[in-house]
């Protein structure tokens, strides 16, 4: 046996003893009741990977009623949402448990729901998982590892199989080709070639999994450590052209006459620096901690308009004129079409659209007025557009990466300042609406608003203003509306 797979066995036992007593005493419930259970799935792959694994998944021969029998009295909470598929919840203390009768998925090709058989073999109910890194066991109450597929070997080369023909297994649940990108992520795993040729053969029956479950598939890999090697799987195996079609069509092609940067690896060079660019989540001040999906989001969507607005100008040159403004429309397209939330799909598409606005500060051109309005118009996103801005700076000319480095450590200085001196955060005008109606005996309506975007204007053009002088600024602005004719 090699040296790194005893050791991995070394850790996973470990690892699994130390899951007692709770796994010792539910083991020793289903035995006496006189059925078998398994801890399976994720637990035990983490286990040989050092990993702490948050989530307790077993199996059992037993039916969902069964099941409810044999934990009564021992669980101190019971649900049964998953019932349908053999699935049964408890919680223990703190412990939160997931039993599920030995069972069998499998797709018809048109929905998007599998179809649930239960089975009575342990090793059925093994072969018919994703990977056969997810194909482990142990049987409880004795741990017994069981490993019929050589889940332990793969794990050991980082090498993603399905336990049976790649193409059953994609058939019987496609998400699990995107699972593999996100394995690539978060494992650092890759698939080996049949599963491979598989992903490439079959892209195309992702189109039957809900959007939900993709988006949470992609978030999961987003957020692992190493994001651009699942995208590339995305990308490699054809998946992306349906999930993801923004992304590979980033690969422009460039020719000796219209030379540009590949915007494709610039993206994934951009994703890869905002991640270094994330604050510790340990940290107590942090103010973007990482894994922020918000950032790379944006970072991964920051020049998707670049494609629909690329121009090869005379002279060879090529531009992409409001692509910032295009990328952020096609951003927010896409993350409805994968149901994220209204929130996050405003955040990133807002960060899209600002993330050139920084460009042309280096030339010293901005006063604080303009500085006000970058800061204002960011707002919470602040410190993510700041991220953003400096992750997407690729170019290998050492001379310009420092300019606009210093740059926009120049700018976040003066944000600084400012901040101090006027507290941005939270900008109003010197007049609120009571005062303006107050001032110019008006009644609540569109001139008040109209108003008020004024004094708001002139704050950010000038900073704050005394009384006087704001009561001064509103009056002179009246006296050119033509409302104020006819008072």
């Amino acid at each position: 046996m090699p040296e790194d797979r005893s050791a991995a066995l070394r850790r996973a036992t470990k690892a699994l003893a130390g899951l007692s007593p709770l796994t010792d005493e539910l083991g020793r419930r289903f035995v006496d009741a006189g059925h078998e259970l398994a801890l399976v799935g994720g637990p035990v792959r983490d286990a040989f990977l050092g990993r702490v694994s948050p989530d307790l998944d077993f199996t059992t021969d037993a039916r969902p009623e069964q099941i409810e029998r044999v934990v009564a009295g021992w669980a101190d909470a019971t649900w049964d949402m998953g019932r349908d598929f053999g699935t049964i919840g408890a919680r223990k203390g703190e412990q939160v448990v997931e039993i599920t009768t030995y069972r069998t998925d499998a797709y018809d090709g048109e929905t998007r729901k599998p179809v649930v058989v239960f089975g009575s073999s342990l090793t059925d109910d093994l072969e018919r998982r994703d990977f056969t890194v997810n194909a482990m066991a142990v049987r409880l109450p004795d741990l017994e590892f069981v490993d019929p597929f050589g889940g332990t070997d793969d794990l050991v080369a980082r090498r993603l199989r399905t336990p049976g023909a790649p193409d059953r297994s994609f058939g019987d649940d496609p998400l699990r080709m995107m699972r593999a990108a996100r394995f690539a992520s978060q494992l650092g795993m890759a698939p080996d070639e049949a599963a491979l040729a598989a992903m490439r053969d079959m892209a195309g029956s992702i189109a039957i999994v809900s959007a939900e479950r993709v988006r949470d598939e992609l978030v999961k890999l987003l957020l692992g450590r190493d994001p651009r090697a699942g995208l590339e799987l995305l990308v490699g195996s054809g998946l992306a052209d349906l999930v993801l079609p923004e992304l590979p069509a980033l690969r422009l092609e460039v020719d000796e006459h219209h030379r540009h940067k590949d915007v494709y690896e610039h993206t994934l060079t951009v994703l890869e620096q905002a991640i270094a660019l994330e604050d510790d989540h340990r940290d107590p001040d942090a103010v973007v901690p990482g894994p922020d999906l918000v950032l790379r989001l944006a970072a991964l969507m920051h020049d998707v308009g670049k494609p629909a607005t690329r121009r090869f100008e005379p002279g060879g040159g090529v531009s992409f004129h409001h692509h910032e403004v295009v990328g952020a429309k096609m951003t927010a397209k896409r993350m409805k079409a994968l149901r994220f939330d209204k929130q996050t799909t405003k955040d990133v598409a807002r960060l899209v659209e600002l993330h050139l606005r920084f460009h042309g500060y280096g030339e010293g051109s901005w006063t604080d007025s303009a500085v006000r309005r970058y800061v204002t118009d960011a707002g919470p996103l602040l410190p993510r557009l700041h991220r953003l801005t400096r992750s997407d700076s690729t170019t290998r000319n050492a001379r310009k990466a420092q300019r606009l480095r210093l740059a926009y450590d120049d700018l976040e200085r003066r944000i600084d300042v400012i901040q101090q001196q006027e507290q941005l955060q939270a900008v109003r005008p010197d007049l609120d609406g009571t005062a303006i109606m107050a001032l110019l005996d008006l009644a609540p309506g569109p001139v008040v608003g109209r108003a008020y975007k004024h004094m708001l204007a002139v704050r950010l053009d000038t900073g704050p203003l005394d009384a006087g002088a704001a009561e001064a600024e509103l009056r002179r602005w009246w006296a050119e509306q033509p409302e104020s004719a006819n008072r």
